[in-house]
């Protein structure tokens, strides 16, 4: 099983994609780490807010507008994923050559389709 998967945009509202990810990781054995624009907890995962001193994330996996993603630029090169999955509505072209330019893989996919297709530690 891969390291640490950070889910950016974290939510307690069931209808939320990031609430359904957390879920699906979580029920599969999966270590997560969630970040929030508000505390709370879902599954058991405390969502945390700001720019916590987390260690070996493998995937940071963004459920944040590109606007809302500016502010986490230096934290996401800080935290060294493997990679970053852009989820849909989240891609981020300025965001995506600084985390390849600085050797982070990114990927233009649906977290919950690659878990469904049993690509998620493939991709």
């Amino acid at each position: 099983m891969i390291g640490p998967t950070l889910i950016m945009g974290a939510s307690t509202k069931p209808f939320r994609f990031s609430y359904k990810l957390t879920e699906r990781l979580s029920a599969n054995g999966y270590k997560i780490y969630c970040i929030g624009k508000n505390p709370g907890s879902v599954f058991g995962v405390d969502i945390m807010t700001g720019m916590p001193d987390l260690e070996q994330i493998h995937t940071i996996s963004l459920y944040l507008n590109p606007k809302n993603q500016e502010e986490y630029y230096d934290y996401f090169l800080k935290l060294a994923p493997e990679r970053v999955i852009f989820n849909p509505g989240t891609y981020n072209p300025i965001l995506k050559k600084l985390l390849n330019d600085n050797g982070i893989r990114t990927i233009e996919e649906c977290s919950l389709v690659l878990l469904s297709m049993n690509e998620y530690e493939t991709r």
